[in-house]
């Protein structure tokens, strides 16, 4: 297992603004699944560990249940279309997608503004959610400019 710097973790994290992404992992017969989501926080740099929440009636909800592995994916300002697709229900979420595998055979998109894989750590119940914790076994930071999602719209940031 790599060592992972800190300083690097907080400001890989710091890209997160209010912000999406697209979490993903293989479901019980090997398919890739991906779903969008804003339900991403980082937990602790030591030892690395961030947390996102799947509602249990969520299409792909027994693959991320079950599965060891997930990646997340901060998504840029210039992917509204890819949150779209992956927000899309009853679609191949991969087809024409490019993507690599990563830990625990789980596909990570090419674009990003910032990726973590990991490893599940903790699973716990949290009403009609169950909230995934996850230990980070690799990341990059490209720190892009986010999609913000606000008030039901995607908006752009200004500086």
């Amino acid at each position: 297992m790599s060592t992972i710097d800190p300083i690097q973790l907080r400001n890989a994290f710091g890209t997160f603004i209010t912000g999406v992404t697209i979490v993903t992992c293989r479901d019980p017969h090997g398919k890739p699944v991906g779903m969008t989501a804003n339900s991403f926080s980082s937990v602790s740099l030591d030892p690395p560990l961030a947390l996102w929440s799947i509602a249990k009636t969520a299409t792909n909800f027994e693959a991320f249940h079950t599965g060891t592995h997930f990646a997340i994916h901060i998504l840029h300002s210039g992917q509204e279309q890819i949150s779209r697709h992956f927000a899309t229900k009853n679609i191949d979420k991969f087809l024409d997608v490019p993507f690599d595998i990563g830990a625990g055979d789980t596909p990570l998109l090419q674009d990003y503004s910032a990726r973590f894989e990991c490893e599940v750590e903790h699973r716990y119940l949290g009403g009609d959610h169950i909230i995934l914790v996850g230990r980070i076994l690799a990341f990059d930071n490209l720190d892009k400019e986010p999609l913000v999602f606000f008030k039901g719209q995607y908006k752009q940031l200004v500086k």
